[in-house]
């Protein structure tokens, strides 16, 4: 665990492997208190090096749920319950309509991720 300690990303190596123990640790289906306190620790450091360094766009949110998506093979329809409807998740992912904050939390608490990482600005 020492090697995944939170830290400032100073390199895209460092940035990679962050990237990859985040991903590591959403794929599993259950996350110990430890792990998950970990998993958030690790975002923010991320969300930090990939703003300074990558030019962001208004997808980003949208473009963060879909890697987190991916990661845990996850569909449209699995977070149609979630977003509201079918139509709306296409919206978000679309960048027409903006996440609210109360689909951004549940976003977070479902991914046990930081609800900031699908709200803009």
């Amino acid at each position: 665990m020492s090697q995944h300690q939170p830290r400032i990303i100073k390199t895209e190596e460092d940035n990679e492997k962050f990237l990859e123990t985040v991903e590591e640790r959403l794929s599993r289906s259950h996350l110990t208190d430890e792990e998950d306190a970990l998993l958030e620790l690790l975002v923010k450091p991320i969300e930090d090096f990939e703003d300074k360094h990558y030019q962001l766009n208004a997808s980003i949110p949208y473009s963060r749920l879909l890697h987190l998506m991916e990661a845990r093979g996850l569909k449209q329809a699995d977070l149609v319950e979630i977003l509201g409807s079918s139509e709306m998740f296409t919206k978000i992912i679309n960048g027409e309509l903006k996440m609210t904050k109360e689909q951004a939390e549940t976003l977070g608490n479902f991914f046990h991720v930081d609800a900031s990482l699908f709200i803009l600005g």
